[in-house]
């Protein structure tokens, strides 16, 4: 572990006991989170006692899964389901992929995010299985998207009832209720409006925080921490791949140097 990764550790405990941090999540759908990249993240957030959140690329993405399982995550996400049907698929593929005794380790959720999710939401409720989903997660910024409106109306009226009427929904069925999507310090107040209890935990595009402490005092200081940790997290991968860049310059490099022109001659490409 480098000092970069030693200064992050001490920023997750800091969130861990002063903001109601719980967990740290990695994307392998929309950062495209290489292995290696996830596997170091999991040494990180092991070091200051958080759990580890997977967002997979789809509903039946079963090498995502496998990688997850390879990691040892605590929490896994599916983005984008819109229909009975995609739930249905992706708890088939939990089943392929997790042995019983580790699939109850395991707590798999869903991304609502699309206004067809949100129409379809009942009928996924409905479907026979559906008490295997622990919870849905809110993703706001898709949700606008997707009823023709941007990013600057995810705190807005609209939005809004989407969430309350979704959690409330989702509560009758015992299901934990997560917002994510361009959490800022500004989202406090949407989250305080809605009723209370339908909401469990908020994140940030890395960081898992639990209500209700984290919408309680210093709760802005939480979100920009969480955003600091983010851009150490981004610094430290931006260090490791131009590392590995800097080996491979010098390697061709010397190669070009040494056999361009032989290569050539033996009617071969180098460019």
């Amino acid at each position: 572990m480098n000092a970069l990764e030693q200064r992050m550790v001490d920023v997750l405990k800091d969130l861990k006991e002063n903001h109601h941090v719980v967990g740290v999540k990695a994307e392998f759908e929309a950062e495209g989170t290489r292995m290696e990249e996830a596997l170091r993240l999991k040494e990180v957030i092991t070091k200051a006692g958080l759990d580890l959140t997977i967002k997979i690329g789809g509903c039946e993405a079963i090498r995502d899964m496998y990688d997850a399982r390879s990691i040892g995550v605590t929490r896994i996400v599916a983005p984008m389901i819109e229909t009975p049907y995609a739930l249905k698929k992706y708890l088939a593929a939990t089943h392929m992929v997790y042995p019983k005794d580790e699939w109850e380790t395991v707590d798999f959720l869903i991304n609502v995010e699309t206004k067809t999710g949100y129409e379809n939401f009942q009928q996924m409720m409905d479907l026979p299985g559906s008490d295997q989903l622990k919870g849905i997660v809110l993703g706001r910024v898709d949700m606008t998207g997707s009823m023709g409106l941007t990013r600057d109306d995810i705190n807005s009226e609209p939005i809004f009832k989407i969430a309350e009427e979704l959690f409330v929904k989702a509560k009758k069925y015992g299901k934990e209720c997560v917002i994510g999507g361009g959490v800022s310090a500004a989202s406090i107040d949407f989250f305080k409006r809605l009723p209370q209890g339908c909401m469990d935990r908020y994140e940030t595009r890395k960081v898992l925080f639990q209500l209700p402490g984290a919408i309680g005092t210093g709760s802005d200081k939480g979100i920009l921490k969480a955003v600091g940790f983010e851009l150490m997290w981004l610094k430290n991968k931006r260090e490791f791949y131009h590392m590995i860049y800097e080996e491979d310059a010098s390697r061709i490099d010397m190669l070009q140097k040494r056999y361009d022109k032989l290569i050539e001659e033996a009617g071969g490409q180098y460019k």
